[in-house]
C-alpha cells in the first residue's frame, strides 16, 4: 500500500492544480483560433502545444542545463531555451534571415517617406516602457529597467524582436512578453480597425494613391547593403537582427542564389519557428502566469500596440499637411511591424471605404519599415539599459 501511495504521489495527476487546468484551456483556445479562424497558425499552434507541455507536472522537459547538474538531466526544451535564446540567443536572428529572404523593399525604395511612418509607429514602445517604470507607484507592482524595456518592445508588434530583447534583458519575462506580442499580432483585425475609424475621416480613407514607381534591380541591391552598414554603425547592438534581415534580402535580390533564398525562407525559417514557438510556449507555466505582473504586462502590451497604431495614423495625417500628393493615412497604421497582417488590414479598410483603393503595396512600405524600426529600438535598449 505504501508503494502504491508513493506511486500515486509521483504522478502528474497528484500534482495537477486548477492553475494548470486554466493554462491548458488557454492553450486549447490558441489552437482552436489557429485552426478554425486561421489566426497566426504558425505561431499559435506551436505556442499552444508548448503551453500544454509546460503545464503537465513533473515532466522535467523545461529543466535548464547548469554547470553543477548532469547535462543528461536537462530537459529538451530547457536546452533549446538555454542555447537557442538565453545563452546564444540565435533563434530570433535566424527568423530574421528567413523574413529578409521573403521581404520586398520595393515600396520603401519607391517612396522613402514610408520610413517615417514606420518610425512614428514605434511611439508605443516608449509609452509602454515609461508606463512599466511608472508601475512602481503601485505597491504590488515593480518592474526593473531591463524588464520595462522588454515590456515596451511589445509595442513594436514584432514577435522575434520581442523574444530577442526579452532573452537578452529579462529572460524571466520571455514567455509572457512573447506570447502577448504574438497574441496581439493574431488579433490585429480586432484591435486596429476601430482605431482607424476613430482617427480618420471617411474622406481621408477614400484617398486613392497612385501605384508605386518601378524599382530597379540596382536600387534593390544597394538599399539593403546601405541600410545594413548605416544602421549597424549607428546602433551596433542591433546587428544580429539587422544583419540577418539584410543578408536574407540580399540573397533574394541578387537572383543568383535561389537555393540559399529558398532554404532561408523555407526549411531554415520553418525549423527555427518550430523550435522558437514551442520553447516560448513552455515558458508559460502556471506559476509564472498567475500574478499581478502578468496582468500589468497584458494591459501595457495592449496600450503599446494601440498607441503604435495611433502614432502611425496621426503622423500620416500630419504629413498630409505638407504634401502636395496626399497619402491615405490608413497606411500609417501599418507602421507596426506585424508583417504582413497590418498591411492587409490597411488594404481591407481602404477597400471597405472605396472599392478603387488598392493600398496593400503602399502599406507594405511602413510595415517593413516598422520591422527595421523595432529592431533598431531593441538595439538602443540593449546598448543603454
Amino acid at each position: 500500500m505504501t508503494e502504491l501511495l508513493d506511486f500515486i504521489g509521483s504522478t502528474g495527476f497528484a500534482n495537477f492544480d486548477w492553475r494548470n487546468g486554466v493554462m491548458l484551456l488557454v492553450a486549447f483556445v490558441f489552437i482552436y483560433l489557429a485552426i478554425t479562424r486561421d489566426m497566426e497558425p504558425y505561431e499559435l499552434i506551436p505556442i499552444g502545444l508548448g503551453i500544454i507541455v509546460a503545464n503537465l507536472p513533473l515532466t522535467g522537459l523545461m529543466e535548464l542545463p547548469t554547470a553543477e547538474s548532469d547535462f543528461q538531466d536537462s530537459g529538451v526544451f530547457g536546452v533549446i531555451f538555454h542555447y537557442g535564446l538565453s545563452f546564444w540567443n540565435i533563434l530570433p536572428p535566424i527568423i530574421f534571415l528567413g523574413l529578409g529572404a521573403m521581404t520586398d523593399f520595393g515600396p520603401i525604395i519607391s517612396n522613402p517617406k514610408m520610413l517615417l511612418l514606420g518610425a512614428a509607429a514605434q511611439v508605443g514602445i516608449f509609452l509602454a516602457f515609461w508606463g512599466a517604470l511608472a508601475a512602481d507607484l503601485l505597491p504590488w507592482l515593480s518592474f526593473s529597467l531591463p524588464e520595462a524595456a522588454a515590456i515596451g518592445i511589445i509595442g513594436g508588434a514584432d514577435g522575434p524582436t520581442t523574444i530577442f530583447l526579452s532573452a537578452k534583458l529579462a529572460p524571466e519575462l520571455l514567455g509572457i512578453t512573447a506570447v502577448i506580442a504574438y497574441s496581439y499580432m493574431a488579433t490585429i483585425a480586432f484591435i486596429q480597425p476601430p482605431l482607424m475609424r476613430l482617427l480618420t475621416t471617411r474622406k481621408e480613407r477614400e484617398i486613392v494613391m497612385p501605384p508605386p514607381r518601378e524599382v530597379s534591380k540596382r536600387e534593390r541591391l544597394i538599399f539593403p547593403l546601405a541600410a545594413m552598414i548605416i544602421i549597424i554603425l549607428v546602433v551596433p547592438r542591433a546587428a544580429p537582427l539587422i544583419a540577418m534581415f539584410m543578408i536574407g534580402n540580399l540573397f533574394r535580390e541578387s537572383g543568383v542564389v535561389p537555393r540559399l533564398t529558398n532554404s532561408a525562407s523555407n526549411e531554415l525559417l520553418n525549423i527555427a519557428t518550430i523550435l522558437l514557438m514551442i520553447t516560448v510556449g513552455t515558458q508559460l507555466s502556471a506559476e509564472r502566469v498567475f500574478n499581478w505582473e502578468t496582468l500589468a504586462i497584458l494591459g501595457l502590451g495592449l496600450a503599446a500596440f494601440a498607441c503604435g497604431t495611433m502614432g502611425g495614423l496621426l503622423f500620416a495625417k500630419v504629413m498630409n499637411l505638407f504634401l502636395n500628393e496626399k497619402i491615405n493615412p490608413l497606411i500609417g497604421s501599418a507602421g507596426v511591424s506585424a508583417v504582413p497582417m497590418a498591411a492587409r488590414i490597411t488594404h481591407h479598410m481602404g477597400q471597405e471605404t472605396n472599392r478603387r483603393n488598392y493600398l496593400l503595396q503602399h502599406a507594405m512600405g511602413p510595415n517593413v519599415a516598422g520591422v527595421i524600426g523595432s529592431a533598431v529600438v531593441a538595439g538602443v535598449f540593449i546598448s543603454l539599459v
